[in-house]
């Protein structure tokens, strides 16, 4: 499946050069920038406009795809996509420092939300409403191969989206290694790992859900400091990856005692 097909229709899209390089200079997010390809400076025929856009997309940490021309008109509405279409955020994403600080102020171990490329909007949505109703301080979600806060996800999570910080970032590997100095430790569901009743999740924790169909990437799980599993009875294999997400969660507020 195309990046572009797992975006929601009701995302902004904004075509054109003057669209996109107002949103960018105005600081709004964007989850996806699309630009035409050999429309780049240094190509055969550069583009300051188009150069421009990728200065400002690059100052903005905003993740940049190189497509064809058929391309861009296969996702254009107008026709007059001029090289360029961007998909805005349909929320505003917040810095991995502010979950912190969140912890902070309510004088509360960190509890964070990691999820490691879950693309579908709907699982999103429930898990930020998860995060929400478990008392976690935020949920961070990397810039590639994952969904981003669109409308769909805002519906999914009951209005939670606004509520929880939900931090972008370009390496979860890396951004594990910070909060690690800053004193979390990380969980990840995993079927193979330890059942989740035997293992200590109280104080600043982070819970790792992966991907729908390949779950925890190797290079997040080795991150981690603890696997668990969630007890299975029934005859299917795994949880949805929102419903894991749930029980896991559930089971530190358990043991947390909040």
């Amino acid at each position: 499946m195309r990046e572009e097909e797992t975006i929601q229709e009701d995302c902004l899209k904004l075509e054109g050069k003057n669209a996109v390089l107002e949103a960018l200079k105005s600081g709004k997010t964007l989850n996806r920038l699309y630009v035409q390809q050999h429309a780049q400076a240094g190509g055969k025929d550069p583009d300051h406009h188009i150069a421009q856009i990728l200065r400002e997309a690059k100052k903005n940490g905003t993740v940049v795809n190189f497509v064809s021309k058929e391309r861009l008109d296969e996702m254009s509405d107008t026709g007059r996509h001029q090289g360029v279409i961007a998909f805005a955020a349909a929320g505003s994403y917040a810095d991995v420092q502010d979950i912190l600080a969140a912890a902070r102020e309510k004088k509360e171990a960190p509890f964070v939300i990691v999820l490691d490329d879950i693309e579908d909007p709907h699982n999103l949505g429930a898990i930020i409403r998860t995060a929400e109703c478990a008392g976690a301080h935020g949920v961070i979600i990397p810039k590639r191969r994952a969904s981003g806060l669109t409308g769909v996800v805002s519906k999914a999570s009951a209005g939670a989206i606004s509520l929880v910080p939900v931090a972008r970032v370009t390496n979860l590997v890396r951004t594990i290694e910070e909060l690690k100095k800053e004193g979390l430790w990380f969980v990840c569901a995993d079927m193979d790992g330890t059942p989740m009743y035997d293992l200590d999740l109280k104080g600043p924790i982070g819970l790792v859900i992966g991907n729908e169909g390949k779950g925890v990437s190797r290079l997040v799980k080795e991150q981690c400091d603890y696997v668990a599993s969630i007890p299975m009875k029934g005859k299917v294999g795994s949880l949805n990856a929102s419903v894991a997400a749930g029980v896991l969660a559930y089971e530190i507020v358990r043991q947390r005692g909040l």
